[in-house]
């Protein structure tokens, strides 16, 4: 068997290739790193890195060595984690935020499931807007936001929620008769862009300057709010590509939803800051993901019973998929 200071210092000096920054990581002496290091390859049997003055490369079985530990490793820590979280209990208070109307229904079921297994914890829900969902996360205002993905500079949790694309256009406009249309629609209209607040990797996910061909896609007006861009469409200022649940969630007279047939769909999930992976938010991540299965199954029985008359994808009652 290895000894725990073996793994460390390997998987360790795996990561960083330089003896002296991976004695400092793990408050050794490089001399230590070294003679751990001999040991280990001793024990294996061969060469787990190759020295040189100027560089250390990991070699064949090396790396896969540090491929089969990795995991390992960290099942081992997990496990310790949800130990110390049991004999602890989960406390105290958990600040939630949502950021639009369509993840409410998991959230709502996430906080029932996570006070049943925590009662000793009190959930704080509140709503937050584009303009202060990061900042909100940065200042600790909140511990963990359901958001949409992609969301950079933060961990993430279980995706909760996916949902086909669909372009939002005028209720006139020639689009909204169409059964559907590609995404190469978008060099043709002006796109309604997010504000200046939203992430670069949000932005291009959204409302991307170029086509899959390779086309410029005209930027057209900013919001300030998801309210606020929509009704930008609305008065014919641009088209914006947003998810098929906003037939639910905004029906409005002026406005048409278009599928968009070959866009890959949303993705919405749990956010939180990197510092803040505490054992109430893993707990409340793993009780938004149970629901997230309710949910689900619900909106599936509910799509079922359906009027036939309605045309798949059209109506106010679609479904995630």
């Amino acid at each position: 068997m290895l000894e725990r200071l073996e793994i460390e210092v390997f998987l360790a000096l795996t990561e960083e290739l330089h003896f002296g920054r991976t004695a400092e990581r793990l408050h050794l002496s490089t001399g230590r790193v070294s003679q751990v290091v001999r040991t280990l390859e001793r024990r294996i049997g061969g060469p787990l890195f190759e020295r040189t003055s100027r560089s250390v490369r990991i070699t064949a079985v090396g790396r896969r060595l540090a491929e089969d530990l990795a995991p390992a490793v960290a099942a081992i820590e997990e496990a310790v984690r949800r130990a110390v979280d049991a004999s602890s209990g989960v406390t105290g208070e958990l600040r939630v935020a949502f950021l639009g109307e369509w993840t409410a229904p998991v959230v709502t079921r996430a906080v029932a499931l996570f006070g049943e297994r925590h009662p000793d914890c009190r959930v704080d829900v509140r709503e937050v807007q584009l303009a202060n969902s990061r900042s909100s996360l940065e200042d600790g205002s909140i511990d963990v936001l359901v958001a949409s993905f992609p969301f950079g500079g933060m961990a993430l949790g279980p995706v909760v929620l996916t949902e086909r694309r669909v372009l939002a256009v005028p209720a006139g406009h020639r689009l909204a008769a169409e059964a559907s249309v590609s995404l190469e629609v978008l060099a043709d209209h002006p796109v309604v862009q997010y504000p200046a607040v939203t992430s670069v990797g949000f932005k291009r996910d959204r409302t991307p300057d170029r086509t899959p061909s390779g086309r410029p896609v005209p930027e057209g007006p900013v919001g300030g709010t998801f309210s606020e861009m929509l009704s930008l469409v609305a008065m014919g200022r641009g088209v914006l590509p947003v998810g098929e649940l906003c037939r639910r969630y905004y029906p409005r007279p002026d406005l048409a939803y278009v599928p968009i047939h070959d866009a890959p769909l949303i993705e919405r999930g749990l956010v939180w800051r990197r510092g803040n992976t505490t054992a109430r938010v893993r707990e409340f991540a793993r009780a938004a993901a149970d629901a997230a299965d309710v949910v689900a199954a619900a909106d599936v029985v509910g799509t079922a019973g359906a009027s036939a008359a309605e045309e798949p994808g059209t109506g106010a009652g679609s479904t995630p998929v």
